[in-house]
């Protein structure tokens, strides 16, 4: 196995369940989805199998992971194997005692979702209202606590418009870091594809973010589900002429890299399958059937993702792929083809842009 494609970072959707109903959801979470498909000790042996070779970050994630009653319990025996435990929460079910049990279990960090700065625009997103308020209370309790925490923040066009209020609220709230996602359309995600910001709003969201990015001493900000945004901020570092080099938590998966799926992250489900990121709903193995590790080193659909030689279109062709790699899973939800090129980039690859002036020469 390759140095380059070491996991070094695991969500784990320790249930399926979720007291919301967000619009955007991957996993189509809801109160009436299945709990679980592994008994406590069946997940202390899949934590087991993962420190058994390697030390990435683990995030308890769903669904909503506060539902599970030994999410305790699990996340204290990965901090006692050494792995670093996160934890993914939607933020209503925080309170003082959740809190403690927090700090108790060894958690590093807990991410809260804010998708709006007021509450119209994150209850129309969350579908439920007083979400927002939850979010802004376990942000409260965890600055409180001295818990850190970072904010993923997801866009369609209903709330693109509010992204730099979004930012400029997670600072102010205490957030360690904020992440900007662009939706994958998976999940609930199939059912708004027309809200999805279009590819050239994209491009200038990332320019925006780069603009921002480059002076904010703070608050550490990255793109997510936007691998483009590795082409953009080198592109843009280029023509301000400056020497911008990106900041990034100590535990993150860093490496100035674009997608990532299958190469230093995955995801492993409620029911234990694994795919090579939290929105690729494409099983590369089951927990349940074999080892993470024979999975992880052996799946013919991670071997795929790792060999850019075989990647499609402009992807395949662009000066920018091993830097950003092009969005496979939202090439795989538009286009059927996790290897196709990533249908929400703008930018014409400089071999393509060569041969099409060749043409129009003819």
């Amino acid at each position: 196995m390759s140095d380059d494609f070491v996991p070094k970072w695991i969500a784990w959707e320790v249930t399926g369940r979720c007291n919301l109903s967000c619009i955007h959801c991957r996993a189509s979470a809801s109160l009436d989805a299945e709990e679980g498909d592994f008994t406590t000790g069946e997940a202390k042996a899949i934590l087991d199998d993962i420190a058994s070779f390697s030390s990435p970050v683990i995030v308890l994630s769903g669904g909503e992971p506060l539902l599970r009653k030994d999410i305790w319990e699990i996340a204290g025996h990965g901090t006692g194997l050494g792995l670093r435990m996160c934890m993914a929460t939607n933020g209503t079910l925080v309170t003082d005692r959740v809190c403690e049990k927090i700090k108790e279990a060894g958690i590093k960090m807990v991410s809260l979702s804010l998708d709006g700065s007021t509450p119209e625009i994150h209850d129309n997103f969350r579908n439920q209202k007083g979400a927002f308020k939850g979010t802004i209370r376990a942000a409260e309790l965890f600055k409180k606590h001295g818990i850190p925490f970072l904010i993923n923040s997801s866009f369609t066009k209903r709330n693109q418009g509010d992204v730099p209020n979004v930012m400029r609220l997670a600072k102010e709230l205490g957030a360690r870091a904020w992440y900007m996602f662009l939706i994958v359309p998976t999940g609930r995600g199939k059912d708004i594809m027309s809200e999805l910001v279009s590819k050239e709003d994209y491009e200038e969201l990332l320019k925006w973010h780069f603009d921002v990015e480059k002076d904010e001493e703070e608050l550490l900000m990255r793109p997510t589900c936007a691998p483009q945004y590795y082409r953009v901020y080198r592109q843009e570092a280029k023509r301000q002429g400056i020497d911008f080099k990106r900041r990034n938590l100590s535990f993150s998966t860093g490496g100035g890299k674009g997608c990532i799926a299958g190469q230093v992250i995955a995801l492993i489900d409620h029911k234990g399958n694994v795919q090579p990121c939290s929105y690729f709903p494409k099983a590369a193995g089951n927990v349940k059937e074999q080892s993470f590790k024979d999975i992880w080193e052996n799946s013919p659909i991670l071997k795929e993702l790792r060999d850019f030689k075989s990647y499609k279109g402009k992807c395949g062709s662009c000066e920018y792929l091993r830097v950003c790699g092009g969005c496979r899973a939202r090439a795989y939800a538009i286009t059927g083809d996790y290897m196709d090129e990533e249908p929400f980039c703008s930018y014409v690859p400089l071999k393509t842009k060569g041969k099409q002036e060749s043409l129009e020469k003819i």
